[in-house]
């Protein structure tokens, strides 16, 4: 029997290709409170479970981990590779609810929406207070022209904005067809009216807006970021706040989850939410969808589609 831990929430829904396979056994317990875990063969988690090494150390018959969702972070993946564990995710499970999470953002942002809220919740009538800037002409600089930065893209041209962008995949006759420009990253940075990053956490994109490249943006640019916390030098950031340079910054992701120091985002230029870009019901269940075939078809003897660590 192939045994499957389930040790984070994943919607039941998507896991029934598992649940209805009599060759497949599945435990929906955290890791961390499982005493036989040198039983299981796959462990499905999402952002919230830490796969590390020693985790897997007490997992010897663990032969792939899956991840309800695109991100890896939370998974010791060079440790994974040496033990010959497979890792797979869901790349496109929640391309759409991160799109639109980051629209919704960037409209609160322009619009002051969070703040106009508390006003009115606190029985204020104060019109004057809130007077937003309009989306329409600006240009949008989206870092990263993968498939959450192209249905960004859709949305802003929707908005008639001029959208740039940077891809090391993105080809002019692409560009064309999509109606963005390709331009330089630095190029971006130093133009755009509102910048929005959408690329995975790597050593080369860790502190991609840090205090040398913030200095060069636009003033009153503002910062928007649904993608991975790192990207993002939170300390330099609150500084071209409080100095008015960055006029604002909307955030569902952080160097450090969860938070523990608020004082970015209780500034009132913020605009902030806990990591909810792919808490939505369709984006669960297919993430959850996703992964769990996968585990079927590698407990099956079916190669995977998504790995992010073997070629297949």
């Amino acid at each position: 029997m192939f045994r499957v831990l389930v040790s984070d929430k994943i919607a039941k829904e998507g896991l029934e290709p598992l649940l209805e396979s009599d060759q497949i056994e599945v435990v929906e317990k955290n890791v961390n409170d499982v005493d036989d875990l040198d039983t299981y063969d796959a462990l499905l988690v999402r952002s919230a479970t830490k796969v590390t090494d020693e985790i897997m150390s007490k997992m010897p018959n663990l032969k792939i981990i899956g991840r309800a969702g695109v991100g890896v972070d939370n998974i010791d993946i060079p440790a994974a590779t040496l033990r010959g564990i497979n890792v797979v995710n869901a790349p496109s499970g929640n391309t759409i609810a991160t799109a639109e999470l980051t629209f919704a953002l960037m409209l609160a942002l322009v619009r002051k929406l969070c703040r106009a809220n508390e006003s009115i919740r606190n029985e204020e009538w104060n019109r004057s207070a809130f007077q937003g800037t309009e989306l329409y002409g600006k240009t949008l600089g989206i870092i990263g022209f993968g498939r959450i930065g192209k249905e960004v893209a859709k949305r802003a041209r929707a908005f008639q904005m001029k959208v740039v962008t940077c891809d090391p995949l993105l080809t002019d006759e692409e560009a064309e067809v999509r109606g963005v420009i390709r331009m330089e990253r630095s190029e971006i940075i130093r133009t755009a009216d509102i910048i929005t990053l959408h690329l995975p956490l790597t050593p080369e994109t860790k502190g991609l807006l840090n205090a040398e490249t913030l200095k060069t943006t636009k003033p009153g640019v503002l910062i928007i970021n649904a993608a991975r916390g790192p990207l993002i030098d939170e300390a330099a950031l609150k500084h071209f706040l409080e100095i008015g340079h960055v006029a604002g910054a909307a955030m569902d992701v952080y160097s450090l989850e969860p938070l523990t120091n608020f004082d970015l985002v209780k500034m009132d230029q913020v605009v902030a939410t806990p990591h909810i870009a792919a808490s939505t019901k369709e984006a669960q269940l297919k993430v959850a969808c996703v992964v769990a075939e996968e585990v079927l078809r590698f407990a099956t003897g079916k190669p995977v589609e998504n790995s992010v660590n073997f070629s297949q």
